[in-house]
């Protein structure tokens, strides 16, 4: 697969083994890991349960993620990492509020990341995640007036990101109604770990893309809407199948989705807590539903026409997808 993009691409989820241990050595630590003990703190295995669990792998790769040039080392490592399987745009999103153990400011993690970003030839955009939890508001609200202050610099959107079923989506009313009235785009983690009714209330606060959504496929009506309001869900079948929302590849909705012609992107979510990246999660995808190259080429035109890119460069991309 060549020209891969990926929409929905967490930085702490993603981290590799080498870019650990660059990161390790910034902050002058010696690991004394082997590759195999730093992979079982960094990915789920057959046996993880569920979300839950496994969203527990983000905290080894953040205490990584502390400083300024930590964590500008490692976009740049990673875009360029990226750069070397063959991407040619991407949107990485994480929490700034996760990354200020050392006293940084959200408006410095950020300015970090743009950074790190601002020194790979990759393109690239950030979105900034707020997240599910109790006693966050406040975090937050600053989360999106960030996004807001550097929207268009290096950031594309915000986010909703954590334990779904935990702190439901209808909760979190407050995060969009600020970005709406910012101007600030927004995709929503939904129907995921939670029901049709959580990607209902993505919906109702104005969401243009769903990440995951796949439990969409419970309410009938709920496809329809998705499809009237052209809405664009992140797929991310490995990481589904991780959390126990399927138990294989052939149960993945895929083919639901054409029928109801929804628009989808097929997305890597955390390349190193589920050991993949966009070219295995493509190639599955296309080897089990037995795609064709005119289907295929639609999911990567769908995945530039739905991204937070500006017009400009969603026409140079265009033109790279349609020379192939």
């Amino acid at each position: 697969m060549k020209n891969l993009i990926d929409l929905h691409l967490h930085l702490d989820g993603s981290l590799s083994i080498n870019n650990i241990r660059k990161l390790a050595d910034c902050a002058g630590l010696q690991l004394s890991l082997s590759d195999g003990e730093i992979k079982k703190k960094l990915s789920v295995d057959e046996n993880c349960r569920d979300l839950n669990e496994y969203l527990e792998k983000f905290d080894y790769p953040l205490s990584f993620l502390q400083t300024e040039k930590q964590i500008s080392d490692c976009v740049k490592n990673f875009e360029d990492e990226l750069l070397s399987l063959g991407y040619i745009y991407v949107e990485i999103r994480f929490a700034p509020q996760l990354h200020l153990q050392n006293g940084l400011s959200q408006r410095d993690v950020v300015l970090a990341a743009i950074d790190g970003n601002n020194r790979s030839a990759l393109r690239a955009n950030l979105i900034l995640c707020t997240m599910r939890g109790r006693n966050n508001r406040d975090a937050n609200l600053e989360t999106v007036k960030v996004a807001s202050e550097f929207l268009g610099k290096g950031v594309c959107a915000v986010d909703l990101a954590g334990a779904e079923a935990l702190f439901p989506t209808c909760d979190h009313r407050y995060v969009f109604d600020l970005a709406s009235s910012l101007n600030v785009p927004f995709t929503i983690h939904a129907g995921e770990a939670d029901g049709p009714q959580s990607v209902w209330d993505a919906i109702s606060f104005g969401a243009k893309r769903i990440g995951h959504g796949v439990r969409s496929t419970e309410d009938p009506i709920l496809l329809k809407e998705l499809k009237r309001r052209d809405i664009c869900l992140e797929l991310c079948p490995t990481s589904n199948l991780n959390t126990n929302i399927f138990s294989s590849y052939s149960e993945y909705p895929i083919r639901t989705f054409m029928e109801y012609d929804i628009p989808f992107s097929i997305c890597s979510d955390n390349m190193s807590v589920s050991s993949t990246d966009a070219i295995r999660e493509f190639d599955i995808i296309s080897d089990t539903f037995s795609l064709s190259e005119q289907e295929k080429k639609s999911i990567l035109l769908n995945e530039i026409r739905y991204s937070f890119a500006d017009d400009d460069l969603k026409r140079e991309l265009e033109n790279t997808v349609q020379l192939v």
